[in-house]
């Protein structure tokens, strides 16, 4: 019996090409953008889980004054190199700390020149930002105690003042002080808001008082708690460091602000984790109006069919065999949009995410219950058309023209 439906099915839809085209479009567009949204969402929320996690593991990051919005920060006294050694030696489970200020300069290699960020740090900049020397070396600690005129530069760095030329030991001028570049990162690319972070080259941090900022201010103190340690422990202790160091009192607020990266990151990615159940969820209305599209051919197709469905209840076909051949013929063409739906989406969702330059995050479940939906719809909307024909009488079927 279901074979046989199947096979009237069949015939009925090849009967109507084209209305049948336009049956499933509606089913087509809501799998595709289902699952479109979907992937592109998860893609964006990898993304940002790397460009967070390039940024450094375990991150805090400690800066004077409070932030007042809008990327305002209310007035306070910079960090000295002391207060990130003391944080360093007192507070456990710290991998590394880095100190640093930083301001953009132009720099001058040749008739070539770029204006950058220039940091002044340790060497424990790199280890906390998870950096990595495509070539050359960190400075030694000789060369950050006496302060040498040394630098490291970043990928777009290198690219714009050397170009396919090898930048090691060459001398740059940064400002009014020229230095040798003794290292070469490793390209990250653009961080989560959008900055390049290749763009920038580290001097010693003394080098960077001295010769480029005339005090001795610490604007950043980077700090990178062990795989396995409590962030949240680690940002308390270092609030209670800072706050004794700056004579803060019980009842004043800190003059400084903690921001841990791994809250960032879980923030960002719960945001896009929301907006693709949001985008998703809009883009499934569009299978409800697909579904509508089929119980409105199909009833269409019910009133055409009178005669035959009066014949066929004539010569002892049970109503249950004429639901089951309507029902048969709709879940047909739900299940045909939700395939060709599903094709679409991942040659439409691989194209997308290349454009958008993020990574092909391939969502088998999402895929699953897309079809299994749009089978859901050709079940749902069909069977009011199919009882409407089951329950013909098949007398007055038969007189009908």
């Amino acid at each position: 019996m279901l074979w046989n439906a199947l096979l009237l099915a069949m015939r009925e839809i090849r009967r109507n090409v084209m209305r049948s085209f336009l049956t499933v479009l509606g089913i087509v567009i809501g799998v595709a953008a289902v699952i479109i949204m979907v992937t592109i969402g998860g893609g964006a929320t990898v993304q940002v889980t790397e460009q967070i996690a390039s940024l450094g593991s375990n991150l805090l990051m400690v800066s004077p004054g409070q932030r007042m919005g809008m990327g305002q920060r209310s007035s306070a006294s910079a960090f000295r190199v002391n207060d990130a050694e003391a944080i360093f030696r007192e507070i456990g489970n710290i991998s590394a700390v880095a100190p640093s200020s930083s301001q953009t300069a132009t720099i001058v290699y040749g008739n070539e020149n770029w204006s950058t960020s220039v940091v002044g740090s340790t060497n424990q900049f790199f280890s906390a930002g998870n950096w990595v020397f495509k070539s050359g070396r960190e400075f030694t600690e000789n060369e950050i105690r006496a302060g040498k005129a040394l630098c490291v530069v970043g990928e777009t760095v290198r690219k714009e003042l050397f170009g396919e030329q090898i930048p090691l030991g060459q001398k740059i001028r940064l400002g009014k002080f020229a230095c040798e570049v003794i290292g070469l990162l490793d390209a990250k690319g653009q961080s989560t808001m959008g900055s390049d972070q290749d763009d920038l080259v580290i001097v010693p941090l003394r080098t960077f008082q001295r010769r480029l900022a005339g005090n001795q201010d610490v604007r950043l103190i980077q700090i990178s708690v062990e795989d396995g340690a409590s962030t949240e422990k680690v940002e308390q202790a270092v609030t209670q460091l800072l706050r004794e160091r700056r004579h803060i009192s019980s009842n004043e607020e800190d003059d400084f602000s903690v921001m841990d990266m791994k809250e960032i990151a879980n923030m960002l990615s719960g945001t896009t984790k929301v907006l693709t159940m949001l985008l998703g969820a809009v883009a499934a209305v569009s299978l409800l109006v697909g579904g509508i599209g089929i119980m409105n051919i199909m009833l269409v197709s019910v009133t055409e069919r009178t005669r035959e469905i009066g014949i066929r209840l004539a010569i002892g076909a049970t109503e249950r065999e004429v639901l089951l051949q309507f029902l048969v013929e709709a879940v047909m063409l739900s299940s045909l949009g939700g395939v060709v739906g599903i094709i679409l989406a991942l040659a439409g969702s691989f194209a997308l995410t290349d454009l958008m330059q993020i990574p092909f995050v391939f969502n088998l479940g999402i895929v699953v219950i897309s079809f299994l939906f749009s089978a859901a719809v050709g079940v749902i909307f069909g069977y009011f058309p199919a009882r409407k024909a089951a329950q013909l009488d098949p007398i007055e079927a038969l007189r009908h023209e």
